[in-house]
């Protein structure tokens, strides 16, 4: 099954790619690899969630704000590339999450984005990974990812 059909069969809608917020662009392609920018957790332009996880937001929800970022990133993909099965391999993801002090918990805020990744991609959505907690992210968001990938 490809990424396509496991994306139907999850039943999910990826959003409509979302557009920068500053003066850069939302991906580039060097050959056969795409770097994306920093994603957050947009749906119909907003945030969906604000604040710092271990603060305002809960675990759970420092979770679901990473898997709708990482919904960002499959449609920033699908836009370039016209389907989300030419994605030969993830890379690599990067993370960041905007934390209140005292909360240590962020590579489980970012298994919310990597586990759908794998969910959607299957093998190909393995990757590396780098986490940080920071003390504040663009917009008073409480994720921001990039990506790169492998693509045909």
């Amino acid at each position: 099954m490809g990424a396509e059909e496991r994306l139907a069969a999850l039943g999910l809608v990826l959003p409509a790619p979302p557009r920068p917020l500053a003066a850069y662009v939302p991906l580039v392609r060097v050959g056969d690899l795409v770097y994306t920018a920093g994603v957050t957790c947009l749906q119909d332009g907003q945030l969906a969630y604000v604040g710092k996880v271990g603060g305002e937001l809960t675990l759970e929800q420092g979770q679901a704000a990473a898997r709708l970022a990482a919904l960002n990133l499959l449609s920033l993909l699908r836009s370039e590339l016209g389907s989300l099965d030419r994605i030969r391999q993830l890379i690599r993801l990067v993370g960041f999450v905007a934390s209140a002090p005292g909360f240590h918990q962020q590579s489980e805020v970012l298994n919310g984005a990597s586990e759908l990744l794998v969910e959607v991609l299957g093998e190909a959505g393995r990757h590396v990974r780098s986490v940080a907690g920071v003390s504040e992210l663009p917009r008073n968001c409480p994720v921001l990812l990039d990506l790169t990938a492998q693509v045909t």
